[in-house]
């Protein structure tokens, strides 16, 4: 793989960005007393997937840049959780088109990885 000129040339940081975009629109009906809990983990957990796939994009070498993309894989696996949580406590009706995408998100990760 030829060298990155930014990490927003990288279409999984992209969709990522989408993703919390998604993610902040859902999470603004939440009830108020969940502002410092869930709404706030939930947030930073999608805001970690395109800032670790930035950071590591940003880092000196491949190892660095797998290492953080491990570690946006792991902030996926935080949010698919959270959004299960939250439809346990009658938060949101439905995760599944977020699901879709973290799911599309992590397959794109995985390809990424791999090609290394």
């Amino acid at each position: 793989m030829e060298k990155l000129k930014s990490h927003q040339d990288l279409r999984v940081w992209q969709e990522a960005m989408d993703l919390v975009t998604k993610v902040y629109e859902l999470t603004k009906d939440y009830p108020k007393d969940e502002l410092y809990g869930l709404t706030s983990q939930i947030r930073r957990s999608a805001v970690s997937i395109p800032s670790n796939i930035a950071e590591g994009a940003g880092r000196n070498g491949q190892k660095e840049l797998i290492r953080f993309l491990y570690i946006a894989m792991g902030s996926l696996s935080e949010l698919e959780t959270q959004l299960e949580i939250s439809k346990r406590l009658h938060y949101i009706s439905d995760s599944e088109p977020l699901n879709k995408q973290i799911y599309f998100i992590r397959k794109m990760l995985s390809k990424l990885i791999k090609s290394f």
